[in-house]
Formats: structure tokens, sequence, C-alpha cells
């Protein structure tokens, strides 16, 4: 219990770490859960070839939770576009159910570098993207959107993440104010987790990858420390979003997602 007692303040930490992060930047606090539970099970002495699949579905599981909280909040201000949730959610549900499919099929340091790779080119774009970029004047619709949705759903799901962080990119490229977009993405987040983390509940785990208290690939008291903490910070985290500019903040974000991001490469591909 005594050497337990690190790990628990560690998670409790992460936890709101992460629940500020999904409100204030829309990056989705998975971004940072990911890692932080590979680094807690491997400190616990767990591995093996299926160890990353219990860190996707258990931060999948939290985003089930953080994503209603955050919408929620984000809809008391009146800044979610739910015309747009709801025709994008199909998809990206659809494209969630695929990304559990091809994860559970996956070794571990497959679905490190997947995360790393993707790490790096979120952590890129928060640290250099500008406001004024633009791809389009508006979200695709028809056939574009199926293909993006699916793929942004399928992504999120390999990596464990919410909507935020390739969602908020998206939607700002395609011309979408900043805190409309980071307010709609906790919707993102909730269509990827809800049909993904059930399904990350019926994959059978090894035992080397699996932690005490395990249901498929959903480690349950991680789980629910971190949802103690995320309950009580993302609300702040939405109202810090409309409240001051995140830029600061976001470029700080940048430097250290782009160091956990080559951390996981690094381990992925056994360097050093």
């Amino acid at each position: 219990m005594i050497d337990a007692l690190p790990l628990l303040g560690f998670l409790i930490v992460i936890g709101a770490f992460a629940g500020v992060l999904a409100g204030l930047l829309g990056v989705g606090g998975g971004i940072v859960l990911v890692p932080a539970f590979f680094f807690l099970f491997s400190q616990l002495g767990y591995g093996g070839d299926q160890l990353m699949q219990v860190c996707l579905g258990t931060s999948l599981a939290t985003i089930v939770v953080t994503s209603v909280r955050s919408l929620q909040s984000h809809n008391k201000k009146g800044a979610v576009d739910w015309d747009l949730l709801r025709a994008w959610a199909p998809g990206i549900a659809v494209g969630a159910i695929v990304g559990v499919m091809a994860a559970s099929q996956l070794r571990s340091v497959y679905l490190q570098a997947i995360f790393g790779g993707l790490g790096v080119v979120v952590a890129l774009y928060l640290g250099l993207g500008r406001p004024e970029w633009r791809l389009r004047d508006e979200m695709p619709k028809g056939i574009g959107r199926a293909v993006v949705s699916s793929v942004l759903g399928f992504l999120s799901t390999l990596m464990g993440i919410g909507g935020g962080s390739l969602g908020v990119p998206t939607m700002t490229l395609c011309n979408m104010a900043i805190h409309r977009a980071v307010a709609t993405a906790a919707g993102f987040g909730l269509a990827i987790a809800v049909p993904s983390a059930p399904g990350f509940m019926l994959i059978s785990v090894e035992e080397a990858s699996r932690p005490p208290w395990t249901i498929g690939a959903v480690n349950l008291p991680a789980f629910a420390i971190v949802i103690c903490m995320t309950l009580l910070t993302t609300p702040y985290g939405a109202k810090l979003a409309h409240a001051m500019d995140p830029k600061p903040l976001r470029r700080v974000f940048a430097v250290f997602l782009f160091l956990v991001a080559l951390n996981m490469l690094r381990k992925a591909f056994g360097w050093g």
C-alpha cells in the first residue's frame, strides 16, 4: 500500500490535468492519459504485446464521462454546433468501431508507434499552427464528410483520444471559430468513446498486460480515480477557454506533447 501511494498521487494529478486540458484546449484528456497509463502500468511491472490496448481502452472509457461533462459546460455558453455534431457523429462512430477492431489485432509496439507519430503531428500543429490557416471555407459534406469523419474516429480510437486533438484542427482549418470548435469537439469525443469503450471491454488481454481489476482492456481502478478528478476539473477548463487566450498554454503543452510523443516512438522502435 505504501509503495502504491505515489502511483495513486500520480493518477490524481494526471486526472486533474487531463480534465482541465479537455475543457481548455480541446485536445482531449486522452492525449495525456494514454502515455500516463503506459508509464503507470509499466512501473507496476506489466508489459507484453497488449499493454497499449489497456491504456487505450482505459483512456477511452474515461472520455465517455469527461466528454459529457465538457459538452454540458460548453452548451451552457451556447458554443456547441449541434447541427454539425449530429451530421458528423455517425461517421465518427463507425470509424471508432473499425478502430477498435484494428487495435485488437495490433501489438503494443505498433500502437505505440501510431500514437507517437500522430502525437508529433498534433504537437507541431498546436505549437506552430496559425489561427488564419484555412483549407476550405466550410466543413465537408456528403461523401467528403463520410470519409473525413470516419478517418477521424478511426485514428482517434487507435490513439485512445477524444475528438479534440484531431477534430479541433479539422474544424478550424474549415473556417470554424476556435471556441465553437473546442465546444463541438467534446461531442466528437462522445461519438468516439461511446462505441469504442465497450468494444475494448470485450477484448481478451493476456495476463502479462492485464493489471488487477481489468475488464477486457479497461482498468477499473485507473478509470475510477481519473474520472473523480476530471469531473471536478473539466468545467474549470471550459470556463478558462471562454475567459482567456489559451495560445501561450497551447505552445507550452505542444512542447510537452512533442517530447512525450518522441519518447513513445523511442520505446516503440527500441531506441535507447
